[in-house]
């Protein structure tokens, strides 16, 4: 997954074989030694406890129902975010 397609957050989705739509709160997680792409609550509840935080890959996508604000701010947090993943598969590959 290439940080220039990550959804941002706030943006609502539905993931595939689910009945309720989400609403990524996070981008990049990690959980025990697996990665994800986002993490989500549910839309519209919103967090309710943190056993209904949702991890999920951006393959797992079926539908975007809202597309996150991208403001100049986001821009620059993504571009970053570009910037750093590139240099972590670049030495990962020099490995």
């Amino acid at each position: 997954m290439k940080a220039s397609n990550l959804l941002p957050i706030g943006s609502v989705i539905t993931v595939k074989e689910a009945n309720k739509k989400m609403m990524i709160i996070g981008i990049l997680q990690k959980s025990k030694d697996t990665k994800y792409d986002y993490m989500a609550v549910l839309y519209p509840e919103g967090y309710l406890t943190q056993k209904q935080i949702y991890l999920f890959n951006h393959e797992d996508i079926e539908e975007v129902h809202f597309l996150g604000f991208m403001g100049v701010d986001y821009q620059v947090f993504r571009n970053n975010l570009v910037n750093i993943l590139e240099d972590i598969e670049e030495a990962e590959s020099e490995e």
